[in-house]
């Protein structure tokens, strides 16, 4: 069994409005310190397979087709 990390984030060229609203927030808490904050998805998928080139292969399509709106987000994952 693999253990995958996908990260998911909102392409630089994308407004994040979400990302600002936290940015202007933290700041009016007395973080001035903070820059341009961007929001993004953290996941963990088990696979079941042993085989590395499979996994890769799978997340990728997965990514593609479900967990990234290839649009406006970009991904990378990490096997374990």
């Amino acid at each position: 069994m693999l253990k995958a990390t996908v990260y998911v984030t909102i392409k630089e060229s994308v407004l994040d409005p979400q990302g600002n609203a936290v940015q202007g927030a933290l700041h009016s808490m007395g973080f001035q310190e903070v820059g341009k904050v961007r929001i993004g998805k953290y996941l963990e998928v088990n696979l079941d397979t042993d085989d590395r080139a499979e996994a890769e292969e799978r997340l990728k399509a997965m990514c593609e087709k479900l967990l990234a709106n290839t649009v406006v987000e970009d991904y990378r994952f990490e096997i374990a």
